[in-house]
């Protein structure tokens, strides 16, 4: 009896658990669905969608372009504003007079004395650098 009565216990919940579930997939059934767009109805509403974003892709483009001349012309006027300052006006100051043959040969003699005494003394610095240590 109490065998029974213990396989009662455990038996009533299990087969309570099982009605329970059987009821609510009963009830999880598909409802209908309301009634939606009509096919001609939904390629109407893509075909706005597309001619909208048409439209607002065209606008970006105009304004781009837009932007574009605005930058263009901008950097037009900066070039020839640094054109006009950056020519100046003609000197007015005299030329050099031209010297003479006897001046030039002078000068190309200084010259030559100059990068010899130069070359003298660098010689001198390479030829301390380039001696061997003790």
């Amino acid at each position: 009896m109490t065998r029974a009565l213990l396989l009662a216990a455990l038996a009533a919940p299990l087969m309570l658990a099982g009605a329970v579930h059987a009821q609510s997939m009963a009830q999880s059934a598909p409802r209908p669905l309301p009634p939606g767009p009509s096919t001609w109805d939904q390629h109407r509403y893509q075909a706005d969608q597309h001619r909208y974003e048409m439209d607002r892709l065209r606008q970006q483009n105009d304004r781009r372009e837009a932007a574009t001349r605005q930058l263009q012309l901008e950097g037009r006027q900066t070039r020839l504003e640094l054109d006009q300052q950056r020519t100046t006006a003609p000197s007015t100051a005299p030329l050099p007079p031209v010297r003479s043959v006897e001046e030039q040969r002078a000068a190309r003699e200084a010259a030559t004395r100059r990068r010899e005494t130069t070359a003298d003394r660098v010689g001198e610095i390479d030829a301390w650098l380039d001696r061997r240590p003790n």
